[in-house]
């Protein structure tokens, strides 16, 4: 049979690297890993409780697609928690995580063929979605001096139809303040691009606290998930919220391509947003992590690392070490036993020369894969010299 010529998307590089780690536990060895950006601990206990009554209470159906009203409130209510936002929860749409969300913007706000701009290094599934539905991605090779983020002189002049941000970002982990929030918002809206914001590791942030969107305009999709923060990867439930005069587009949209977002993830969502302490305990772990490879990664020879403000990543530039990521990463784990991300996932020009590497695992886990890197480059250090 034939296939589209939108099939052709390219391979999620972390998906093998886990293959990979996958196939050498299988073979009886130990791994750590620091290649997949899921945290080490499930869904907080609140939430598989309330799933567990729910479940007994009786079925679990479709729900209308925009999402069980207490939980689009809930939402709505958390923005005013957070950031201090009066959001109306008619506004909210629950979506299959954040993948679904960003099926539903990129449907409901582009037609085939329109320019959407994507900073790079980014998420690489937003090339792909992109490319998937006949839209075009257009990589912005961000600079560390704007800490891997966009600006707008990034995308001045290239008739973009639409614009992504990620704040924290992956992989760099590196967030936007208000001030570069509204700069990119403002030079959106100047040439008529749908701006569009990813705020899936909102929560995971270790010093200030992440802008949404939503403080700056209401003429914004925003999409978040409770994968991340929530610890919730395998429930496949998000959210997004959207400008009131889309909701009736997103959602005939969502009708037709999901029906709705799981009801028992929903039914558990609600729960675990009640679930602080719990959640803010995951967060210290993190905290303590990422400490952690601030200092392990520079004594193992990773010394230039983007700033990681929140999420749980670090960003590697490793060109004084490789030219080729991939290989290095292949190298990493069947030599140290640990599996890294190369940076090709995320930056398909620049990538060869960047390693992301992940602590949401356990605080032992970062420990024991910290002393591996270190022994690793040691040993790498003295063939090679």
């Amino acid at each position: 049979m034939r296939n589209s010529t939108r099939s052709g998307v390219d391979p999620f590089i972390v998906m093998d690297v886990m293959e990979a780690a996958r196939r050498a536990e299988e073979a009886g060895r130990t791994i750590i890993h620091m290649e997949v950006g899921q945290p080490g601990t499930g869904a907080p206990q609140g939430a598989t409780d309330a799933l567990a009554k729910a479940m007994k209470e009786g079925p679990l159906g479709y729900t209308v697609a925009l999402g069980l009203p207490a939980l689009r409130q809930r939402i709505a209510r958390m923005f005013g928690e957070w950031y201090n936002v009066d959001l109306n929860p008619e506004r909210v749409v629950v979506t299959p995580g954040s993948s679904g969300g960003f099926l539903l913007a990129f449907t409901a706000l582009f037609d085939s063929g329109d320019r959407v701009g994507i900073g790079a290094p980014g998420y690489p599934s937003y090339r792909q979605i992109l490319k998937a539905l006949g839209l075009v991605p257009v990589d912005l090779p961000t600079a560390p001096e704007n800490r891997l983020q966009p600006v707008p002189s990034d995308f001045s002049g290239l008739d973009l139809q639409g614009l992504m941000v990620a704040s924290p970002a992956n992989p760099t982990g590196t967030m936007l303040d208000h001030t570069a929030m509204q700069a990119l918002i403002g030079a959106a809206h100047e040439q008529g691009a749908s701006f569009i914001s990813d705020e899936i590791y909102h929560g995971l942030e270790y010093e200030a606290k992440a802008v949404t969107a939503l403080e700056v305009t209401d003429e914004c999709y925003v999409i978040n998930s409770f994968s991340k923060y929530f610890s919730m990867t395998g429930w496949r439930v998000g959210w997004m919220v959207v400008p009131e005069d889309q909701v009736r587009v997103v959602e005939r949209i969502a009708q037709n391509m999901f029906i709705c977002a799981p009801h028992a993830s929903q039914v558990a969502a609600l729960a675990a947003m009640e679930c602080e302490d719990e959640l803010q305990a995951n967060l210290d772990v993190y905290r303590a992590n990422r400490a952690l490879m601030l200092k392990g990664l520079p004594k193992a020879g990773f010394t230039n690392i983007a700033p990681p403000d929140g999420a749980f990543y670090v960003y590697a530039d490793v060109s004084d070490l490789t030219h080729d990521s991939r290989s290095f990463a292949a190298e990493i784990l069947e030599k140290a036993g640990v599996a890294v991300t190369p940076g090709l996932d995320f930056d398909p020009v620049r990538g060869h020369t960047t390693l992301r590497f992940s602590y949401a695992r356990s605080t032992a886990d970062i420990e024991e894969g910290l002393l591996r890197l270190q022994r690793f480059m040691a040993e790498r250090s003295v063939s090679v010299g």
